[in-house]
């Protein structure tokens, strides 16, 4: 059996001590001369506020999916939206090299969205989603409110650059 050593992977290397709200490039890929971009929209500050919980997490990704795959600029450019383990935000995986204020619009209308939403979560069903029942609109959007409010339109180099 070979013994090797594994590389911490980038997302482990940034400082979540100082890290806010916000949104960050957390990695490029690049797939044949294809760039995809991963951005890190950190909804909660890592390690001193609440987790979100499952149900807020799982409407507000059905929400934000379903939102950007329907954009009528991005929606050819979305790989991947979805949680993080650790429950503090979303990765959003775009193909393109955009900064994270290029993108930050993008992200204000997703939440804005989320936030005005009213009706039935799209993909809300037995036949649509494996655990459909597992929902909360009413926090996804006080979730997507708080977010907008204190992070994405008071944004600044803090809350679009990993800090060191």
């Amino acid at each position: 059996m070979e013994v090797f050593s594994m590389q911490k992977i980038e997302s482990f290397t940034v400082n979540h001590l100082d890290l806010l709200p916000g949104v960050y490039v957390s990695r490029r890929d690049s797939i044949g001369t294809e760039t995809l971009t991963t951005y890190d929209l950190r909804m909660t500050a890592p390690n001193k506020e609440p987790v979100m919980n499952t149900a807020e997490i799982h409407t507000i990704e059905h929400l934000g999916a379903t939102f950007l795959r329907n954009h009528a600029q991005y929606k050819d450019r979305v790989i991947y939206f979805g949680p993080m383990g650790c429950r503090t935000g979303f990765y959003l995986i775009l193909a393109g090299d955009q900064t994270s204020s290029e993108i930050l619009e993008l992200v204000k209308e997703t939440f804005e969205y989320i936030r005005d939403f009213e009706g039935d979560v799209p993909g809300a069903s037995p036949r649509d989603c494996g655990n459909y029942l597992d929902m909360n609109l009413p926090m996804a959007k006080l979730l997507a409110y708080k977010y907008l409010t204190f992070s994405l339109y008071t944004a600044n180099e803090k809350n679009l650059n990993y800090p060191e």
